[in-house]
């Protein structure tokens, strides 16, 4: 399973199109990242799936997964993001895709690139989907392959983006930035370009999982403070949506850069990411394991409720977790008297996985909220 695959956002980066809060007064869900299989064809290290094409045991069927569907709209309009292991060794996924567009949502799919053929894509296009995510780490073949743990994997994965470019699929690219690549970021940025990707989102390293081995690989606070300064001066350069990932500072940088440029932030300057918040886990965001647990976001691996036992709705609404992450006063440490919560929240997963307390203060934040000073 692709982490850094899931909550790569929407066509065109915008979030959920529907209601802001639902008539319960909960938060409307944005976005579903929705693992239809486990199954992958890769062995990436910093992911929690290990190469295994057949299905996994559990996996939703094909009447359970659309049952699920079915429920989507009661939590308002989210964005279904379909993800894996790869999506697309599952069988069915363009009939769930197919019924998921019939259904007014839009269709967002996370393979790895590896597996896409002209007669697939094709028929990605023909059932639905707005747009691809494909994932690149390296800006050259040696750096990605090491990282995806496939030889060939580099080649196969450009390979297929040029077969979604002529079945006139939109795709972006996603990149997990880490120590490995982090000297490559201006040289990944230009070929995102170059390979005409409609976005390009970055994702800081969440080190949980089997990326608990790539602790060395965490940048540091500073780095990612320097990181997230680069993206905001790349935008300006730039006609593809960028966008920060499992990085919720970006929205505070983004907000103190522009007040030092004189620039209201609003969504005719910046957008969607003036609408949005950095962490939309369990308040905008939620991911759907392949055997139907839900949780707040695929780093953070905490039981919200199964769809097989709870309507999804009902979980949206009611999981306590959830509810913790809708109230500030829950926030331990900096990031509950922060000025910036409410458009950023820090990362709860690299709390988790770093300090072991998923309401604590974002382990790389080099910033001292005010009431602290």
């Amino acid at each position: 399973m692709h982490k850094h695959d899931r909550p790569g956002g929407p066509p065109g980066g915008h979030p959920g199109t529907g209601p802001r809060v639902l008539e319960d007064g909960s938060p409307a869900c944005r976005l579903v990242a929705w693992e239809v299989t486990r199954s992958c064809n890769l062995a990436c290290k910093h992911c929690r799936a290990e190469a295994h094409p057949e299905p996994y045991p559990g996996e939703l069927s094909t009447r359970e997964a659309k049952a699920l569907i079915d429920t989507f709209p009661q939590v308002g309009n989210p964005i279904i993001i379909f993800t894996g292991g790869d999506p697309m060794i599952r069988p069915d996924v363009y009939e769930l895709v197919a019924y998921t567009h019939a259904r007014g949502l839009i269709c967002a799919f996370s393979p790895n690139g590896t597996l896409i053929t002209p007669e697939n894509a094709k028929k990605l296009k023909a059932a639905g989907v707005d747009r691809c995510s494909i994932s690149i780490d390296g800006a050259d073949a040696a750096s990605h392959d090491a990282f995806r743990g496939v030889p060939g994997a580099f080649d196969a994965s450009l390979r297929g983006i040029g077969y979604l470019k002529d079945a006139g699929l939109p795709f972006q690219i996603n990149t997990t930035v880490t120590r490995n690549n982090l000297a490559s970021f201006r040289k990944i940025f230009d070929l995102c370009e170059r390979i005409g990707a409609a976005a390009w989102h970055i994702f800081l390293l969440v080190p949980m999982g089997r990326a608990s081995g790539l602790a060395d690989q965490v940048i540091t606070a500073q780095e990612y403070e320097d990181v997230l300064h680069w993206l905001y001066d790349f935008r300006k350069g730039t006609n593809m949506h960028l966008k920060a990932t499992c990085a919720p500072h970006y929205y505070r940088i983004m907000r103190q850069r522009a007040h030092e440029e004189g620039i209201a932030v609003t969504p005719e300057t910046f957008g969607m990411d003036a609408m949005t918040r950095g962490c939309l886990g369990g308040t905008g965001f939620c991911f759907i394991s392949h055997t139907g647990q839900v949780q707040p976001c695929g780093y953070l691996e905490l039981n919200c409720g199964n769809v097989r036992e709870t309507p999804f709705p009902q979980i949206w609404r009611e999981s306590a977790y959830f509810r913790q992450f809708r109230d500030q006063s829950c926030y331990k440490g900096k990031c509950g008297v922060c000025e910036f919560h409410k458009v950023c929240g820090g990362c709860r997963a690299r709390a988790q996985s770093m300090d072991g307390d998923h309401m604590g203060q974002e382990p790389l934040c080099t910033y001292i909220p005010a009431r602290l000073r």
